[in-house]
């Protein structure tokens, strides 16, 4: 997948990203607004985690996206 389709789909992919990461907020997944390195900063730091394992995380998750 490629992640320009991620972004100028947000909305749809925004609840999917939510079910993922259920600690994300709305405002998170607002500000994210489809910026996979806004998104991979948001896990590290909401999670805890570094951040070679929210990359890890996210490209496990784009992998798996459809676009409709």
């Amino acid at each position: 997948m490629n992640w320009d389709r991620i972004e100028g789909n947000w909305k749809i992919f925004k609840g999917q990203a939510q079910q993922q990461w259920g600690k994300l907020t709305n405002d998170d997944l607002d500000v994210i607004a489809g910026n996979r390195e806004e998104l991979v900063g948001r896990i590290q730091n909401t999670y805890g985690i570094a951040r070679d394992e929210a990359e890890k995380q996210v490209a496990l998750w784009e992998k798996d996206r459809k676009v409709f």
